[in-house]
């Protein structure tokens, strides 16, 4: 079916050639052509236009020739189905102006019926389809119940998300009912777009790190098990937590497919703590891609050999910068396409 599936291969464990090559956050705010349609509409608008999430995905495509597109859309499309008001404020970032800091707060938030709410994503990703040309594979993705809580609770980004810890730990049974229906509504979501076409799923539990090793357990793990549960079967299920080194045993025993690493964990210790069978992905840290191309070609070339080129995917360790030069971008995705052993 699709002609370069490199990517789904090595989401298998199977023998390639190269590994293959993606960037998170490849869809979006460092591409010219992306900061063109930027100018004319908001964001929200950006990811409810089918044909405008649809032309942004393919962008870096286009461009780089990537090996697997990542759908161009947000974590907190998911909030906004629950009814949960939040929105984008420029050189601010998401911004909720009703957190949910009690049980009152929680009871007008809602599971709601993914193919009404966002059918806008279902519609974009059909349109995404249609111009990828079963070319690449296409990666659709959520947050985490714990990072999605994050926003949820404390009403913004943060550098601690006090507040989303705060209602944790002075009222559980509200955090575990708010992750319960995240959760519930995040399955539904991510069966819809497997139906809709994507080839594989991303869960990004960005904010994961924040947790202590028994918290993370209590908080965070037991909710995306859950959707790897009800995924693994219908798709390959990606977990990237940033931060979550402490969790890459029990991750490689999940059922996921593949998983994320950051930069801050080595190769080697990847390999190690996830038990050296898993296919991992990663970790390039994303601010090295202001270095100069030929430094990162360098870099690169040393990350895959540490890695292996099997059973691997490479990738940044975040999502890239919008200060990161075109120019970069490429010679990172060249280094991989280039790789030979």
């Amino acid at each position: 079916m699709i002609k370069n599936d490199l990517f789904l291969r090595a989401l298998k464990g199977e023998t390639v050639e190269r590994p293959p090559v993606w960037m998170m956050r490849q869809a979006g705010r460092y591409l010219p052509e992306f900061m063109e349609i930027k100018k004319k509409y908001d964001f929200f608008t950006r990811c409810q236009t089918p044909e405008l999430a649809s032309e942004i995905t393919v962008q870096p495509i286009r461009r780089y020739g990537m090996d697997a597109a990542i759908l161009f859309s947000d974590i907190l499309v998911i909030p906004q189905a629950m009814n949960i008001e939040v929105e984008m404020k420029p050189n601010f970032g998401p911004y909720l102006p009703h957190p949910i800091r009690s049980q009152k707060d929680l009871d007008s938030v809602i599971v709601p019926d993914v193919n009404d709410a966002l059918d806008y994503v279902m519609q974009a990703i059909k349109a995404t389809k249609e111009k990828l040309g079963n070319e690449v594979p296409l990666i659709g993705f959520a947050g985490s119940p714990w990072t999605i809580l994050c926003y949820c609770v404390q009403g913004q980004g943060s550098k601690t998300f006090d507040k989303a810890k705060e209602l944790c730990f002075t009222q559980p049974f509200v955090a575990h009912e708010l992750l319960q229906k995240i959760t519930d509504t995040t399955i539904a979501y991510l069966k819809a777009k497997v139906k809709a076409g994507v080839n594989a799923v991303q869960v990004f539990d960005s904010w994961g790190g924040m947790l202590s090793p028994v918290d993370y357990q209590e908080f965070s793990w037991q909710y995306i098990q859950q959707i790897i549960d009800a995924l693994k079967d219908e798709a390959p299920v990606i977990v990237f937590g940033k931060g979550c080194w402490f969790a890459l045993g029990d991750m490689a025993k999940s059922g996921a497919s593949a998983l994320g690493v950051d930069w801050t964990c080595s190769a080697h210790n990847a390999r190690y703590l996830s038990g050296g069978n898993i296919t991992l992905q990663g970790n390039f840290d994303p601010a090295r891609l202001l270095s100069p191309p030929a430094e990162i070609k360098k870099m690169v070339t040393q990350m895959i050999n540490a890695f292996g080129k099997d059973k691997y995917i490479v990738n940044l360790g975040h999502g890239i910068l919008p200060n990161v030069p075109v120019e970069n971008a490429k010679a990172f995705i060249d280094a991989v396409k280039g790789y030979s052993p």
